[in-house]
């Protein structure tokens, strides 16, 4: 869905919101203070936030959810999300949209969030197309729980272009003396990006060349095999893929499900909203499919 104009504020910089059910939560404005294309289908912003400055974030996965105001309606940032849902069609309501934070500055506040723009598909990528500096939006968070332990030798990491900005950030954050291999899917050869480079990390592009996505990506990471120092497991992106990584790891290799933080970030065919109402029942449905193969 697009938008046709960019949200604008006034007035004080955060909002209260009232979202599922978690009453009090506090959105914070985000300012567009710079744009990068960096790569044919990836869009990079960084973002100005004061109240974020000085926060730690002790994880590399930490996301943060944007709030984007539909098109035709009559209110700009900040809102009450609660006033809104009471008083506005349900058509009118913010419509939220999950994203991994790039790089954090806790001294200044400033974040990059990357976007991925095909034209005019989806929501979030056409209005990071359009976006231009001084642009603003409300964002809730950050939210995030898994980094590279010290306790770990090795770590594989595997996700698409949605996963990568968590992947990379935990390669950036090593444990001296470990080591990681990356498997992260793209388009093609000419979607690459800048990434971390080090004598620890082996990445490996996966490009999709038209393939369904997580297809290849599932492929590579089951080529690649099991490791035989420790390792520990960080496997995001579509849920089509995870499903069979899942099997992958806990069923046909036996990892223990404390070593792999592994989840779906989206799944074909559906939206955010979609995705997340039926998230746990997908998850459900995976361990017993799981529990049932380790029975037999």
């Amino acid at each position: 869905m697009n938008q046709s104009e960019t949200p604008t504020t006034s007035g004080d910089s955060a909002a209260v919101v009232k979202q599922g059910g978690r009453k009090g939560m506090k959105a914070k404005a985000a300012t567009v203070i710079g744009k990068q294309q960096i790569s044919p289908d990836l869009i990079r912003l960084r973002f100005s936030s004061p109240e974020m400055i000085g926060t730690e974030l002790p994880f590399s996965d930490h996301y943060i959810k944007l709030f984007f105001i539909p098109a035709g309606a009559d209110y700009s940032w900040p809102f009450d999300l609660a006033q809104i849902r009471e008083t506005a069609p349900r058509e009118f309501h913010p419509v939220t949209r999950t994203y991994t934070l790039r790089t954090f500055d806790s001294n200044t506040g400033e974040f990059d969030v990357d976007f991925v723009a095909h034209g005019d598909t989806g929501l979030a990528g056409p209005w990071a197309q359009r976006a231009e500096i001084g642009d603003q939006l409300g964002f809730a968070g950050p939210g995030g729980g898994w980094k590279p332990e010290a306790s770990y030798e090795h770590f594989v990491l595997a996700g698409d272009e949605a996963a990568a900005p968590a992947i990379f950030a935990a390669l950036e954050q090593l444990p001296a003396g470990t080591t990681a291999t990356a498997f992260v899917e793209i388009a093609n050869n000419q979607a690459l990006f800048d990434a971390p480079s080090s004598s620890a990390i082996n990445l490996v592009w996966v490009p999709r060349d038209g393939a369904t996505h997580g297809t290849k990506l599932i492929e590579a990471v089951r080529e690649a095999g099991y490791p035989t120092k420790k390792t520990s497991w960080f496997i995001h992106g579509v849920a089509e893929m995870v499903k069979e990584t899942r099997r992958f790891l806990f069923v046909d290799g036996g990892v223990n499900k404390e070593d792999a933080s592994i989840s779906g970030y989206w799944r074909l065919g559906m939206t955010e909203d979609q995705w997340q109402a039926s998230k746990s029942e997908f998850n459900e449905e995976n361990e017993a499919a799981e529990r049932a193969a380790l029975e037999k």
